[in-house]
């Protein structure tokens, strides 16, 4: 957005609202849609200096597009990074950073709370190449610590984790890696900048699965890696290069999803911590994790370095498997469905559905039982919720 001439910083929500719009000739006021593959040139010298480098400029949509630009400025402002790449989808932002920043031989340290996905990138694809991963448990600091290798060239966490929402302390795991030489990378999916700043905590690197929260209404994939112009500028070239690229399309869903991104936060936050309390008081209920309840074990912190508790919630079923089954086969309102992040509420059973993929062992140790249920709360009434849960866990 255009820069105030009395030096004034515009706010979070001005931001969302503002920032990355650049009209064009037409002085549109909805920021303009760019669905185009390719960019013409007034001559052969303009096209050699953009091909080169040496004049900005679009080129061709896998690596530059205007309404890209305007996703990637527009979120780069709101976690207060100096760049941002847009990727096709999270995995895709997340396996970007890997390739843009290490090479065989190299290795990493992960919080052993990742989703599914993320756990099988780390721990079998990367692995083929040579990048080697050390999963450590979330919070227990001592753990990244010992984990450290010669050439341990990143530390990967969660925060909070999926699905038990395990919080990190942030700035005392950037403190490890940083002594260490070791950049940290931050997966602030569950939380988004409305709720969690990880750079100002002290990672280098944000990246998001776009396709949740910043998007908002579970409308189209993308991905995000958000941190210092030294990191994005190597992921950009590996993009570039291996087109792992979001869509025109994608990129100005989200954009427009960002306007509202506090409001919807807040307010599903606000569902969440109400849904959560009276998830604890349910017979049928053992247990409940969400960071915005004094149960949880890393309440004071979370509290600390989040705004609210967020959105996501999880909670353990007396009866495993089949109790936990009934529950979910019980829902009218609630969506089944393992993705996250929309203003419908959304249900799944994370044994079998986002970690089914890893094997007994990893989810014994990362703490998924038969009986856990996770919950994204929507904006629908937490009575209507409540309503629903309560049909299951009846019997």
């Amino acid at each position: 957005m255009t820069p105030q001439p009395d030096g004034h910083e515009p706010h979070f929500d001005t931001l969302a609202v503002r920032a990355g719009i650049e009209r064009s000739q037409f002085g549109e006021h909805s920021e303009a849609l760019y669905l185009t593959s390719s960019f013409t040139f007034e001559s052969a010298a303009q096209a050699a200096a953009r091909f080169s480098g040496a004049e900005q400029g679009n080129v061709y949509a896998r690596f530059s597009n205007p309404t890209v630009s305007a996703m990637q400025t527009r979120l780069a402002a709101l976690e207060g990074a100096e760049g941002c790449v847009a990727t096709a989808s999270g995995m895709s932002a997340i396996l970007s950073l890997a390739m843009a920043l290490m090479q065989a031989g190299d290795h990493v340290v992960a919080s052993r709370g990742l989703f599914g996905a993320t756990q099988q990138l780390f721990g079998n694809i990367l692995s083929k190449f040579g990048i080697e991963t050390t999963f450590v448990p979330a919070t227990d600091l001592d753990a990244y610590r010992a984990a450290i290798r010669p050439r341990t060239r990143l530390f990967f966490v969660e925060t909070p984790s999926n699905p038990l929402t395990e919080v990190v302390d942030i700035a005392a795991v950037a403190a490890i890696a940083h002594e260490a030489g070791v950049l940290l990378a931050v997966d602030n999916c569950f939380c988004t900048p409305a709720l969690q700043r990880p750079l100002a905590l002290g990672a280098d690197v944000v990246v998001h699965s776009a396709t949740k929260y910043l998007d908002g209404q579970g409308r189209v994939l993308g991905g995000a890696v958000v941190g210092a112009k030294a990191v994005t500028d190597e992921v950009y070239k590996f993009l570039r290069t291996a087109g792992p690229s979001i869509s025109p399309f994608n990129a100005w869903v989200i954009l427009k999803g960002l306007e509202t991104l506090r409001i919807r936060m807040e307010a599903q936050s606000a569902s969440a911590l109400e849904l959560a309390g009276w998830l604890e008081a349910q017979p049928g209920v053992s247990r409940v994790f969400y960071p915005g309840l004094a149960s949880h074990p890393q309440h004071a912190l979370a509290m600390r370095q989040q705004k609210s508790g967020g959105a996501i919630l999880s909670f353990e079923v007396k009866g495993g498997r089949e109790a936990a089954w009934r529950v979910v086969d019980a829902t009218r309102t609630i969506s089944i469905t393992a993705n996250l992040g929309d203003t419908k509420s959304t249900i799944t059973h994370p044994a079998t559905t986002t970690h089914g993929r890893i094997s007994p062992e990893a989810r014994a140790e990362a703490g998924i039982g038969e009986g856990l249920l996770r919950v994204a709360v929507g904006l629908e009434s937490v009575e209507d919720l409540q309503a629903d849960l309560a049909r299951g866990l009846a019997g």
